[in-house]
């Protein structure tokens, strides 16, 4: 199982690289469905192997030019990467299954972001240039993205293109500095407030190698690869995220 894990860490990585889905969205419910952990850990094995994804990625990617309002949304996100984090301590203290909500808000934004996607080319898109407007969507996103512990992946691409009429390729890059900045601050905040699960020092370190990997070379076939391209891969991972997502609100309700 351990092996499992870490091969779906290599391939979420990689996928997640190029769309600027995080990663997570994948690692995420695929170890709610097979791994016998607790959501703390889950959701930090998850998050911590996409905050290293980013990293790599982000390096990578230093020459190619961020939208300005980027820089806006980065920073809501971290703010937001703040808070979620606090929404999930107070959830998992109240109301215990963390899991099964995490599942079914899954469902509900990925099964929305796909009719989006198929849709789009129908769809009016708005222009956003005011900063406000961008920190509080990028603190609506920082929040998702901490809560849920999936780095923010298709429900950032969603947001980006309609409020700020993005192209894949421009959204994926925002969405990778906003998923840094949100996991960076999460993580802080579990480290210093002494939250950290216990954790299996084999699998996250191998989690983390994989992520390092899968984003290099992620970044690469990017460069490759049209909008449509994008895509596609883009609605394909969306398909199977449901799926799984669906199966487990099922195992934990």
């Amino acid at each position: 199982m351990t092996f499992f894990i870490i091969l779906i860490s290599l391939i979420a990585t990689f996928v997640g690289s190029i769309s600027g889905i995080g990663g997570g969205v994948l690692i995420k419910p695929v170890m709610d469905a097979v791994y016998e952990g607790t959501s703390s850990q889950i959701s930090f094995y998850s998050g911590t192997t996409v905050l290293t994804m980013t990293i790599v990625s982000l390096l990578r990617s230093r020459k190619e030019k961020l939208d300005p309002r980027g820089i806006y949304l980065a920073i809501g996100g971290a703010v937001g990467g703040f808070a979620g984090k606090k929404v999930f301590d107070i959830a998992l203290k109240s109301l215990g299954k963390v899991g099964l909500i995490q599942n079914i808000i899954m469902v509900i934004l990925t099964v929305l972001v796909l009719i989006y996607t198929l849709k789009k080319d129908n769809i009016k898109t708005k222009d956003f240039k005011n900063p406000l407007a961008s920190l509080g969507i990028g603190l609506f996103l920082g929040v998702a993205s901490s809560f849920l512990g999936i780095g923010g992946g298709p429900i950032n691409l969603m947001f980006l293109s309609y409020f700020f009429s993005m192209d894949t390729k421009t959204a994926a890059l925002s969405s990778l500095y906003i998923i840094f900045f949100s996991q960076t601050v999460s993580f802080i905040s579990t480290v210093a407030t002494r939250s950290v699960p216990q954790i299996d020092y084999i699998l996250l370190p191998s989690m983390m190698v994989c992520a390092v990997v899968g984003a290099t070379v992620g970044r690469k076939v990017s460069k490759k690869l049209s909008n449509k391209g994008v895509d596609k891969l883009f609605m394909g991972l969306l398909a199977v995220i449901i799926l799984i997502s669906i199966y487990n609100c099922f195992r934990f309700a």
